[in-house]
């Protein structure tokens, strides 16, 4: 315990040492003076000015009496809608003023819009200028001659100097303009025209020369220039507060070095202009709070850094304590746990930041809050495969495995030995007739003394499928009991619990083995010695199958069974916390009674049952040594649907004993609890997860690309690539470690694995609306026929829209250029992976690619056409074999 309180202190103080180095710092010139003006717009909130956002006298006085300590005038943009309230109150400070006339398309508000400046300029005897549009002509709302004529009006009706608001190169392109003005107001905005944030000032600089050089004698003032504090980059220039303060810092020093007259825009964060490309609200020297954003004195900081680190390393030591329950950790157990727990926190406090340093409107808001709804589980799953890859790769081997001990002497010899009475029982339905005798054969091979076989055939009226069988059992004596029921209710629950009215009444332990089952001779023998301890009430051992050469589908399948055999239910043996799968279990019987038999409440009567002995407290053992082979589901078709079973049998798990989970309710332990709940989340979670947020993704995407808005942002993308790599590294990283296949079959593995997200999901849903579905039989033995349907139609359309929805993004982002619609188009192309792994199976089933001599052959060919191995030419016999014209000939 010691060891592994330290390696928490360690991890902690390595993640706030990294705090501590990553913490930036930017040097930048200092200024101590008043700035000459600044744009100010007397609105809050989201709404939008020309809707419902009015501004309120006492809010205008409390801004501008802040503003007054940093600027000697303000900019304002129009003249209507509650703006002119600013003059009077502006002068009560003491700040000139510089009156707009906002100008667009409508001709009455543009009257409006001209009367009331010019009033204001009238009354008001700090008004200083009068900006007759703002960028009219950029915008294309007005012709240069239309605009000039409004300037004229404006003019003859003040005394106070008349302008237009334009970006610099109107000015430079159109020279009547400027001879129409008393001064010229250019727009400077590096931002949107593709310039770092250190070009900015010189572009600046560049600019205010090139009209002073253009226009001599003519006044010129930069009547706009700033940089946002956050949004997304356009192309090279990047937003961000370091950014901003390094910017505006630089510029005032050089504007007052060289005498320029300038605006800053602008004073406060307006949050309604969301629609600017994502910047538009964050370009304020004060926050949305009439906050300053950053100091104009000493280096540029993030004053909020050691808080974010504090959020950082708290959460990362609240993920860290649950390793101190874990049972003899090791070092580096701990040291990956503790890690992974502490980049959480890392990006907790990075969500942290992002929520409190942007603006939202509902819209935005829903959609984060959302996102973040749907990441935790995520997260949460994420963890849980760091902790299996810690306790796997780094952690002690497993204690509880029942492994295969030394040879030992038949179990039919021997004397004084107790042989509690097994009864084996087989449930078929409609089963192929030689694969049942099979299974029957290898039971009758069985080294053990003590046994008996129920085999009970239900709800298959033809004889052809009972009676071989019937009388097969007869045959193999009286040990093997034979049993024809029809009209049975509740599926293969149903069957077996009309097997157990048959049971011998001295049986202790009975055995469930599936109707395509080959058993080992010392299943038994090696396994029912387990139940010496009476506080054992079951034993499982793995599945198996003897056609994983069958072809190459069925051979990546058999790899992906292998998975969960030899790696998650070998751990979650470790908590006494292992999955029923039916076949090669054995169980004591009273420990079944007292759970109460074979329940047909679900469609997975085995899991249900295991779940239940495990709730009344018996103890439950797994072993991962073969006792036995069956059968791979015949086609894809019917690995989906036995997939489709296994999730909506589990989810009706879930919903049945969800209320058992809860504290004092039940005999499981904590531990057991963590393995079942986390085990639900890790498989039914997952992957409906993955459905859900990849549709909810591509609804999004014309949004994104389209409307140039809610554009996602990392904190919500990168986790979900984070997750993506975590998956991937736990497959490769467990199978690696414990099953013994090649990598080749591995990397099938993980295309079946990943084929079958959308049919887990769906049954999921399934689970949520409805009670129950009808046990559907996986179909083996080679008798079901391959479906005509495409087996993977609804994957292919998700998949290829997918596709498509990232081609769309990178496309329509090919101007901007925004690093987070590159993020998520990525982020598409990985959700579409699942989904075209569906399609890839079902193809490969229908090709000529399946077949193993296929590859064989295509090996042989590629080797003689490179010169590996020479040719090989039909051997010529000594009499030719007679053409198909001579043999017609014959014939007549």
């Amino acid at each position: 315990m010691r060891a592994v309180v330290a390696v928490l202190l360690f991890v902690t103080a390595a993640h706030a040492g990294l705090w501590g180095l990553f913490q930036e710092k930017q040097p930048a010139p200092d200024f101590r003076g008043i700035l000459p003006s600044v744009s100010y717009a007397p609105f809050e909130g989201s709404a939008h000015p020309d809707v419902d956002n009015i501004p309120q006298i006492e809010k205008i006085r409390a801004d501008l009496k802040k503003l007054s300590t940093i600027t000697r005038a303000i900019r304002l943009y129009s003249s209507t809608g509650g703006v002119e309230l600013v003059p009077p109150i502006a002068a009560e400070f003491g700040l000139k003023v510089t009156v707009g006339a906002w100008i667009d398309k409508n001709s009455d508000r543009n009257k409006r819009e001209i009367e009331a400046a010019i009033t204001l300029a009238k009354r008001n005897s700090n008004v200083n200028g009068i900006v007759v549009g703002n960028e009219t002509i950029f915008r294309g709302e007005q012709k240069i001659d239309d605009l000039i004529e409004l300037i004229k009006q404006v003019k003859k009706s003040v005394n106070v100097p008349v302008t237009t608001g334009e970006i610099w190169n109107i000015w430079r392109d159109n020279p009547e303009l400027a001879s129409s003005v008393d001064f010229i107001a250019a727009h400077v905005l590096p931002y949107w025209e593709n310039f770092t944030s250190r070009q900015a000032v010189d572009q600046a600089v560049a600019m205010f020369q090139l009209l002073r050089d253009q226009f001599p004698g003519k006044r010129i003032v930069i009547a706009e220039f700033g940089w946002p504090s956050a949004g997304y980059n356009l192309r090279n220039a990047e937003p961000g507060p370091f950014e901003q303060a390094s910017v505006l810092r630089n510029f005032v020093t050089r504007a007052e070095a060289i005498g320029m007259d300038y605006n800053i825009v602008e004073a406060i964060d307006q949050p309604w202009k969301f629609f600017e490309g994502g910047v538009g609200p964050y370009w304020g020297i004060l926050d949305a709070s009439r906050e300053p954003k950053f100091a104009w004195t000493g280096p540029i900081v993030n004053e909020n850094y050691w808080k974010l680190a504090a959020i950082a390393l708290l959460v990362g030591i609240l993920m860290s304590l649950p390793i101190l329950r874990l049972e003899q950790p090791t070092v580096m157990q701990a040291v990956v746990l503790s890690a992974a727990a502490n980049g959480v926190g890392a990006w907790a406090a990075t969500v942290f930041a992002y929520w409190a340093g942007h603006y939202f409107v509902f819209g935005s808001a829903f959609a984060l809050t959302l996102g973040l709804i749907l990441l935790v589980p995520l997260v949460l799953i994420a963890m849980a495969r760091i902790d299996e890859i810690a306790a796997i790769a780094f952690g002690r081997g497993p204690r509880r495995l029942i492994t295969k001990s030394a040879p030992l002497a038949p179990a039919t010899i021997g004397e004084n030995v107790a042989f509690p009475k097994v009864s084996i029982h087989i449930p078929a339905y409609f089963e192929p007739v030689e694969m049942l005798k099979q299974t029957l054969d290898a039971v009758s091979r069985l080294d053990y003394p003590n046994f008996e076989c129920v085999c009970i055939i239900n709800n298959t009226p033809d004889p052809e499928f009972w009676q071989p069988i019937q009388d097969h059992c007869r045959s193999l004596g009286e040990r093997f009991k034979f049993i024809n029921a029809e009209k049975v209710q509740g599926f293969k629950a149903g069957a077996l619990r009309i097997a157990m009215e048959r049971t011998a009444v001295d049986a202790e332990i009975i055995g469930i083995i599936d109707a395509d089952y080959v058993v080992h001779p010392d299943w038994l023998k090696d396994l029912v010695p387990v139940f010496a301890d009476p506080r054992v009430g079951l034993v499982q051992a793995p599945q198996e199958h003897r056609d994983g050469d069958r072809s190459l589908m069925h051979y990546i399948m058999n790899g992906e069974y292998a998975g969960f055999f030899d790696i998650g239910m070998v751990q979650r043996n470790e908590h006494n916390s292992i999955i029923v799968h039916g076949t090669m279990c054995l169980i004591r019987r009273s420990a079944m009674d007292m759970a109460g038999g074979w329940s047909s409440d679900t469609i997975c009567e085995d899991t249900d049952l295991g779940l239940t002995i495990q709730q009344q407290g018996w103890l439950t053992h797994y072993t991962n040594v073969r006792y036995g082979e069956g059968l791979l589901p015949d086609t894809y078709e019917a690995f989906k649907k036995q997939r489709h079973r296994w999730a909506y049998g589990g989810f009706q798990i879930v919903k049945k004993h969800w209320r058992r989970f809860m504290p004092g309710a039940s005999r499981l332990t904590p531990d057991q609890r963590r393995e079942f709940s986390l085990g639900w989340l890790n498989w039914l979670g997952a992957e409906s997860l993955g459905v859900v947020v990849a549709i909810l993704n591509l609804i999004w995407v014309p949004i994104v690309a389209f409307a140039d808005i809610a554009i996602p942002d990392k904190i919500l993308t990168l986790p979900i690539i984070a997750s993506f790599v975590v998956s991937l590294v736990h497959f490769i990283a467990l199978y690696r470690l414990r099953v013994k296949i090649k990598a080749g079959q591995m990397l099938g593995a993980m295309i079946a694995a990943m084929s079958v997200q959308w049919t887990v999901s769906r049954a999921v849903a399934q689970g949520l609306i409805t009670e129950h579905l009808a046990f559907a039989r996986t179909s083996k033995g080679g008798l079901s026929r391959m479906s005509i349907e495409f087996q993977a139609f609804w994957e292919a359309v998700i998949g290829v829209l997918l596709l498509i929805g990232a081609a769309v993004l990178i496309v329509t982002n090919g101007y901007k250029q925004v690093h987070e619609i590159y993020i998520f188009a990525g982020v598409l192309v990985l959700q579409s992976l699942p989904f075209l792994a569906a399609v890839a199976i079902a193809l490969l089933e229908n090709s000529r690619a399946n077949s193993f001599a296929f590859w064989r052959n295509s090996a042989v060919r590629t080797a003689e056409l490179i010169g590996l191995r020479p040719v090989s030419l039909p051997a010529v016999g000594s009499q030719s074999q007679p053409v198909a014209s001579e043999i017609r000939r014959e014939v007549n």
